[in-house]
């Protein structure tokens, strides 16, 4: 929130140059909409540069009292979901073998319609795509518990829709083995945080009425007390960054669900025109180690770290 705020205080709604000579902000012009670079030093202290990032504010352009700020070292970066090719599972030890991921826990809903989207999907889905269809399909795949929240149903270890080691289709979500049937994104179908994960949005309401988005990755500190008892998270394994795609690229489908076709237009544009006029963001933290591979901005050439 802090950072938030820094950053919406430090852009004013002057012109691009009064904003350039008043904050040391990077603002230009893309596709007729404002876009800032905002740099570190302007919110992070020397001590905490070793895990620092670059952030990207770009303007609504249906909103202007709406500013989204993009951790520009996630979304440049190789990260990808390794389902099935060696993710560890969110349990107090490895085990990859189970093929479970993150989904051990059962899906929690955002909100009405969030529920309403996923009722109409299990009604389409089949045994072949569905392995516990006999087991949910009768409405006992959904849970209410006792504050009033409605997720799914825990069976057997993990959530009554992951297939699992054996099943015709293969382990994963059944939700997104239905998807790829019917040619559409999995977004249409997967419970929000199940789509979402690892992109992490965060709304910050700021005292002049104005809406400060931060749109990052989820880290194991943000689950909580429950984070340090994983014994291995995705984004913050270097295995893990062997993308050939940029996250903003790979990810399409879930930034456009979250943000809106015009802005992720202007972030794509955004990092492709940055990069051919020779700026160089910060690499992500992992990639930094040197462990993992990275990729460029512009075109997604893996490149090592």
């Amino acid at each position: 929130m802090e950072i938030a705020r820094s950053l919406r205080s430090s852009l004013s709604r002057d012109k691009s140059s009064a904003i350039r000579s008043a904050s040391g902000l990077d603002t230009f012009s893309t596709l007729g909409r404002r876009v800032t670079h905002y740099p570190l030093s302007l919110v992070l202290s020397p001590a905490v540069l070793a895990g620092a990032r670059d952030w990207l504010g770009i303007t609504d352009p249906d909103d202007e009292n709406h500013e989204w700020l993009f951790d520009v070292a996630w979304f440049t970066s190789g990260y990808t979901c390794i389902f099935g090719k060696g993710c560890q599972g969110i349990k107090g030890e490895p085990t990859p073998e189970e093929n479970l991921g993150c989904c051990i826990h059962g899906a929690h809903f955002t909100d009405k319609d969030d529920l309403k989207r996923v009722k109409k999907a299990v009604k389409k889905l089949t045994p072949e795509q569905w392995q516990f269809h006999d087991k949910g399909s009768d409405g006992s795949w959904l849970k209410e518990n006792k504050d009033g929240e409605f997720k799914t149903k825990v069976h057997k270890g993990g959530c009554i829709f992951a297939n699992r080691n054996g099943f015709d289709r293969g382990p994963g979500c059944a939700f997104h083995v239905m998807a790829i049937d019917d040619g559409v994104d999995h977004v249409q179908y997967k419970p929000d945080v199940c789509w979402q994960l690892p992109i992490r949005r965060e709304d910050h309401e700021l005292d002049d009425g104005g809406i400060v988005t931060t749109v990052t990755q989820w880290e194991r500190k943000h689950w909580g007390d429950g984070g340090a008892e994983f014994a291995w998270w995705c984004t913050e394994a270097p295995e893990a960054y062997i993308g050939t795609e940029p996250v903003w690229k790979s990810m399409r489908p879930e930034l456009v669900q979250m943000c809106g076709e015009a802005v992720w237009t202007l972030l794509d544009q955004t990092l492709r025109e940055r990069t051919v006029q020779g700026w160089e963001p910060m690499p992500h933290p992992v990639v930094r180690t040197g462990k993992a591979q990275g990729v460029t901005a512009e075109n997604g050439t893996s490149t090592m770290g």
